[in-house]
């Protein structure tokens, strides 16, 4: 027996936006058109998920899946021990997972916007420090403003660019090894949006 959990809209999202990831990764070195579109593409799915994890049904709500970090630990030990329980929608390392993802691509997003259009840097009151000293020592710094500034803005868009990949990769280990444990294929739920009815040792 089977039951609906994530809705029409949820999943229409996540595969909108793991193509759209995908295409601007695919065109990073090109300096196309299309990634520029994609990276626009992008910036409007993660809005549309922040009002979607508000008002949207029950395990599309922030509310419902986010835990605090005693939890993710917690879970994150059992899984360690093979005595994770399962839950219906996502558990508490797949929620963190899904917070540090959308933070990673709001920041590319938004350096890469910075970048399409120099004049925008003048919106940068003061590089990052964490920025900005990779151009301390370069002649003639100008600042955000300047050519040293777009540079580390640069930097720091490949930078997320890169973060973003890396935890895609941990969330599709996650994945599988939750598939795997609790015998059920999670991508395809997302696919249908239907999954195993929850057992009495099952969270829901």
């Amino acid at each position: 027996m089977t039951v609906r959990v994530w809705d029409p809209l949820l999943r229409l999202f996540h595969w909108s936006l793991v193509a759209a990831f995908a295409v601007a990764w695919l065109t990073s070195e090109e300096g196309q058109p299309l990634h520029q579109t994609a990276g626009y593409v992008a910036a409007g799915l993660i809005g549309f998920r922040l009002i979607w994890g508000l008002i949207g049904p029950r395990y599309a709500r922030f509310a419902q899946f986010i835990r605090g970090p005693a939890a993710v630990a917690g879970y994150l030990g059992a899984m360690l021990r093979g005595r994770e329980r399962r839950y219906l929608g996502h558990n508490p390392a797949g929620a963190a997972m899904i917070v540090a993802l959308l933070l990673a691509l709001s920041g590319t997003a938004f350096t890469g916007w910075l970048i399409a259009e120099p004049t925008r840097m003048a919106m940068l009151p003061a590089l990052p420090g964490v920025v900005s000293p990779a151009f301390a020592d370069e002649e003639n710094d100008e600042g955000p403003r300047g050519e040293a500034g777009e540079g580390a803005i640069e930097e720091l868009h490949g930078a997320l660019a890169n973060l973003t990949l890396l935890l895609v990769v941990l969330h599709l280990g996650g994945v599988a090894i939750a598939s795997l444990r609790h015998r059920e294929n999670l991508p395809r739920a997302m696919v249908t949006g239907r999954k195993r009815a929850p057992g009495p040792d099952d969270i829901a």
